[in-house]
């Protein structure tokens, strides 16, 4: 049964919030108690982030879906699995929620509710990295949601973990993880200069997926 869209888009606040939270929050974390030892510290932040999503993704989607990424939701309004006039809402509630995971995270470390990134992601690496990123994340999403909710949470999971590690700008996937992390100059952040060129990159590795997901495994008949 469709929950009403209040629903939803709290849920899809939430689970932001607590994805943000734990991807920046064990990225302090990490940072503080690696001894300056940056492949500890991203291992440390991995672990985190992709238990976090299993974990959010099992609660949250039988309430909105468990999209937490504007990309996703796009990618689902483009095959209409979700109707259009919900996107913006989904939209808002996931840059919101985003946000408040990072000053969330910010606080309980007590540093500054937000401060600016000073985190340089930049070059054609780093963006050619992000579209391959979401290229997977959204391909991975779409072929395991044919499966129950619990196989798309460790399919998400495990990819993420993954591709912490395999990619040089180390998986961000998601426009409102992108924008929400140039608000903590931490182990996580990113500068907010180097922010349009990530999320146009993720536009186009969702929109590739999308396409290409849609020719290999056409959406069954409702």
């Amino acid at each position: 049964m469709r929950q009403p869209l209040a629903k939803r888009v709290v849920a899809e606040a939430l689970g932001t919030f607590f994805l943000l939270a734990a991807v920046v929050g064990s990225g302090i974390m990490a940072e503080r108690l690696a001894g300056g030892n940056t492949a500890l510290a991203l291992l440390a932040n991995t672990a985190a982030t992709g238990a976090a999503l299993v974990a959010l993704i099992i609660s949250f989607a039988p309430v909105s879906g468990a999209h937490f990424n504007p990309v996703v939701t796009l990618s689902f309004a483009l095959r209409r699995d979700l109707p259009g006039q919900e996107v913006p809402f989904y939209l808002l509630a996931q840059l919101a929620g985003g946000i408040g995971g990072v000053i969330a995270a910010n606080l309980m470390f007590g540093l500054p509710a937000v401060f600016l990134s000073n985190h340089a992601r930049t070059g054609m690496a780093q963006l050619f990295s992000e579209y391959i990123a979401t290229l997977g994340l959204v391909s991975v999403i779409l072929a395991a949601s044919r499966s129950t909710v619990v196989v798309v949470a460790i399919a998400v999971g495990a990819y993420i973990s993954a591709a912490y590690w395999f990619t040089a700008s180390t998986s961000f996937a998601n426009p409102a993880v992108t924008l929400a992390r140039s608000l903590s100059d931490t182990f996580a952040g990113i500068r907010p200069v180097d922010t349009p060129g990530f999320v146009l990159a993720q536009l186009a590795g969702g929109v590739t997926a999308t396409v290409l997901l849609r020719w290999l495994m056409p959406a069954r008949e409702k």
